[in-house]
């Protein structure tokens, strides 16, 4: 599983819900992502002088790093944006409260994949509930639609029912291209999440390690791919394929393709293979 909190409160610190999915892994950097569905009320930067601004950039450090350590969370990076400005895809949300959403993920999950996920849980289960000062709870069938939208529950039911299909398939497959340096074939959900490995060389922490040993994953197109160096637990160096599939299940009108990921060894040329994989794929969880 690669969410492991969520949590929505107000802006003025109201704890309205906290979801714990799993508990987090010992020694690894995730990310704490925040999403703003506050109202925009267009009020303007207060000017400060560099010596003030410095005191209360100190203060603002300082009272981070205490929390944090009180919490047993250390903080090492903390990601600001510069800019205010709500963008073109943000300005159609109708934002009616206060409300904020944080979610502790994988470093590797795609940011723009989860930004979708969690806009679909305030716009389905949270705006409706605004003020959250006085709202009622969620209830419980409203938090197990809000696991099954984190944890891509009808992109891996999908993905089960066709599972013997897709073990011969990528048993076929890794057959044919062994010789080539493929060693490993995995299915992830729309925002990176493992949800089937083939092949005997990797497990899930194993692909873990190696997603979050990749810098930077760049959009890709539906039926394009791309390739990235990696490094496996044991930190020999390898190459892996990401592939858009351009298929996969669509939840109250956000869609989520499925991706295909291609372990191999380093130097590794593929050809065609990678088309013809989502393919074949395609054919079976489209």
């Amino acid at each position: 599983m690669t969410f492991y909190e969520l949590s929505v409160i107000t802006n003025t610190g109201f704890p309205y819900y906290h979801l714990i999915l799993k508990k987090p892994p010992q020694g690894v950097n995730l990310y704490l992502r925040f999403f703003d569905f506050s109202t925009n009320k267009n009020s303007q930067n207060v000017s400060v002088d560099p010596i003030s601004l410095f005191e209360l950039n100190a203060g603002l450090v300082s009272a981070l790093y205490e929390f944090a350590k009180n919490i047993d969370k250390k903080i090492e990076i903390i990601e600001f944006s510069s800019d205010w400005k709500l963008t073109r895809n943000d300005e159609q949300i109708k934002n009616k409260g206060d409300v904020l959403i944080t979610t502790q993920t994988e470093t590797y999950l795609l940011h723009n994949s989860i930004k979708a996920k969690i806009k679909l849980i305030y716009e389905t289960f949270i705006a409706e509930k605004i003020p959250l000062v006085t709202a009622l709870e969620i209830l419980q069938n409203e938090e197990d639609n809000i696991l099954e939208i984190l944890t891509d529950f009808k992109a891996r039911s999908r993905v089960m029912n066709h599972k013997k299909e897709l073990d011969q398939l990528a048993r076929s497959f890794l057959n044919e291209m062994e010789n080539y340096g493929l060693l490993s074939i995995c299915i992830t959900s729309f925002d990176l999440s493992p949800i089937i490995i083939f092949g005997e060389k990797f497990n899930f922490n194993d692909i873990d390690s190696i997603l979050r040993n990749i810098d930077v994953f760049p959009e890709i197109n539906p039926l394009e791919w791309i390739y990235r160096q990696s490094f496996c637990s044991n930190n020999n160096s390898i190459w892996v394929y990401i592939i858009k599939s351009g298929v996969g299940p669509t939840i109250d009108g956000l869609f989520e393709p499925y991706f295909y990921l291609l372990i191999t060894e380093p130097q590794t040329y593929l050809a065609e293979f990678p088309s013809k994989l989502t393919t074949k794929f395609n054919q079976i969880l489209g």
